[in-house]
């Protein structure tokens, strides 16, 4: 490995992260970043970052035995413990330190000169409450038609998570399709100045994180912050009928287009229930496998994009055609029950749309509807109001049975038991015997019956995926 490896010099690095370069000889050169010790490999550049329980600093030892090659540093941490760092130098000699006054900003500031490096590349920032995932994917699906694409994976969309996925990126790459999400203020427009994307796609301004934000006005207003890097020739896609898109027009400086109806080019056709949604685009025939009125929607911002970028009709309709659910994400498993598994994530927005969806879902006679839905995690003060509304809207829906399950939906099922008579079941806890009671209740229920449709819906963290393999028999 030698210094044209490296993904930045000495030279780019020093001044893009105001950093002193305190320890190392030789030469110096990384061709990969890591914020996880045990994730390094030979050649990283390691960036420990403190958190509220444990301070980064701590596993540069490991990361040093590892093979990293550089480590950014906290000056405040070298100038209260030079000898750390010194005694660590000493074992690992090749290895650089450069200190910097904050390593998470420095990590930012890194990616955004990396980033500089590719001034040929389509750079497009999928942001919004909920659907970020999914039309980032869609997009990728359909413009990998044409260019090289690079994205980033799952859901690596955070302070952290996009600094370290734009350090993917090579010279074949033509376009970068990156997904922006947040947990408090500032965070989009910190992750929109290292990518500095000149398209920006917005799903929705929902109540997502207003636990951390106080209001949708407060949401829509650092959303926009997507839009910071226009500078005039930017292209803004944003939803038609969402109560701020007047307000997210006013805030892109550029282009700007809207999406979620039909048009000339684009027409829903049917509802092909888990199978997906038919629609024709240019006239051709094109069957969305993902279900849901709300990826139908999700595809229309996609198509929108698509279409500004000048891909035609067939490229667009063979792009969405190849896509793939993601496990998690309104994936569709069948056995003796149907699981619909959309438990990769979970707020109210997107907990609505589940919602909505199972509800319109039609099965055969003989066959039940159960909807399975878990805790809604990180909304601050407003959890408990946000589960009863929760509860109030499976309520509603067309289901057979419904089970709560966790700490925070036991406010759910406290609303939702008072408001109708149906099957109801509140499950403490998100263990593995919680997990296998579900799984019980559904069979007592409901005896194996193939058509019957599970809705599995909550936050990543309650891990009700479980249940899936629970109740077809599998180790999933």
């Amino acid at each position: 490995m030698t210094e044209t490896d490296s993904l930045l010099t000495m030279d780019e690095i020093l001044p893009a992260v105001c950093g002193a370069h305190v320890l190392g000889s030789g030469p110096f050169s990384f061709t990969s970043v890591r914020t996880d010790s045990r994730l390094v490999e030979k050649g990283s550049l390691f960036v420990p970052l403190a958190g509220e329980k444990q301070d980064g600093h701590a596993f540069i030892p490991q990361a040093a035995e590892r093979g990293a090659s550089a480590v950014f540093i906290r000056m405040k941490n070298f100038e209260e413990d030079s000898g750390f760092f010194v005694e660590i130098f000493k074992k690992h000699p090749s290895v650089h330190f450069i200190a910097v006054e904050n390593t998470l900003a420095a990590l930012q500031q890194a990616a955004g000169r990396y980033v500089e490096q590719f001034p040929r590349l389509i750079k497009i920032a999928v942001t919004g409450s909920s659907g970020k995932t999914t039309v980032k994917e869609m997009l990728a699906s359909i413009l990998s038609r044409r260019y090289s694409v690079i994205s980033n994976k799952g859901n690596l969309n955070s302070e952290t998570g996009l600094p370290l996925s734009v350090f993917e990126i090579r010279k074949e790459h033509e376009c970068g399709i990156f997904e922006m999400g947040m947990n408090r203020e500032h965070e989009i427009a910190e992750i929109a100045a290292v990518f500095k994307p000149r398209f920006a796609v917005i799903t929705n301004i929902g109540t997502a994180h207003i636990g951390c934000l106080g209001s949708r006005e407060a949401i829509a207003r650092e959303k926009a912050n997507v839009f910071n890097h226009f500078h005039g020739f930017g292209t803004a896609v944003i939803p038609y009928d969402d109560d701020f898109a007047d307000f997210l027009r006013e805030q892109a400086e550029g282009k700007t287009v809207l999406y979620g109806k039909d048009s000339e080019t684009v027409q829903y056709k049917e509802d092909l229930g888990l199978h997906g949604t038919r629609l024709s685009i240019g006239g051709i025939e094109t069957v969305l496998a993902l279900p849901g009125k709300h990826n139908y929607r999700n595809a229309l911002a996609a198509i929108a994009l698509a279409q500004v970028l000048g891909l035609s009709a067939e490229e667009i309709s063979q792009g969405l055609q190849s896509l793939v659910p993601l496990s998690g994400r309104g994936e569709v498993i069948e056995g003796a029950y149907t699981v619909v598994q959309d438990c990769y994530n979970a707020n109210p927005d997107s907990m609505e749309k589940s919602v909505s969806f199972f509800s319109s879902l039609e099965v055969p006679e003989g066959a039940k509807k159960i909807l399975v839905l878990g805790d809604m995690l990180e909304l601050g003060a407003d959890s408990v109001r946000q589960h009863e509304e929760a509860g109030l809207a499976a309520a509603r829906a067309r289901a057979d049975m419904i089970i709560f399950i966790g700490t925070e939906m036991k406010a759910a099922f406290s609303a939702a038991k008072d408001a109708c008579a149906k099957k109801m079941i509140f499950i403490e806890g998100n263990s593995d015997e919680a997990m296998r009671k579900a799984a019980l209740e559904i069979r007592d229920f409901s005896p194996e019956h193939r058509k019957t449709a599970v809705l599995l819906k909550g936050s990543r963290g309650m891990g009700l995926e479980r249940i899936t393999g629970m109740l077809l028999g599998e180790d999933r």
